[in-house]
């Protein structure tokens, strides 16, 4: 899922955007102009700079986040972490 921090009157010219980068996920749009309680929210020690992706686990616990670009590795790592987590593997 995606949430836009574009201000709402600014949701044509999100949707064109993720039209042409063929988002396929949900995708949402702040309905408020007031970001603050959008990136308290989220994360309180997020900054407010954007890119900002944050990696949630099923429980809501952050697993990832980082602003500007992603390192996928990381992600992929996170990930894996996260799952292991929740259900150890048994290599036995």
């Amino acid at each position: 899922m995606t949430v836009s921090v574009n201000q709402p009157d600014e949701e044509i010219q999100v949707l064109q955007f993720l039209k042409k980068e063929h988002a396929s996920n949900r995708n949402l749009i702040f309905a408020s102009g007031e970001r603050d309680s959008l990136i308290n929210a989220f994360d309180p020690q997020w900054p407010g700079a954007v890119p900002y992706t944050v990696l949630l686990d099923p429980d809501g616990k952050v697993i990832y986040h980082e602003v500007g670009s992603v390192d996928i590795l990381a992600v992929k790592r996170a990930v894996q972490k996260g799952m292991n987590e929740r259900k150890p593997c048994n290599w036995n």
